[in-house]
């Protein structure tokens, strides 16, 4: 129906509109959920980012409990 190309697009978005919210609530930049875009590392470089670098949001909660 559609090109391989407007599949891979369309899937992209939606991948990306939920990365861009768990970003937003983990106290990122959005901008770096447009690292799905990226062919064959692109969501493998978003789930390392969000499991080994520590959240902006997360050290100011932590902060406030000392």
């Amino acid at each position: 129906m559609f090109p391989d190309i407007f599949q891979v697009f369309i899937l992209g978005l939606f991948i990306f509109l939920p990365v861009l919210l768990i970003y937003r609530k983990a106290g990122f930049h959005p901008g770096w959920a447009a690292l799905v875009f990226l062919p064959v590392f692109g969501l493998l470089l978003v789930f390392m980012q969000l499991a080994l670098i520590p959240w902006p949001n997360r050290r100011n909660e932590l902060e406030h409990k000392r």
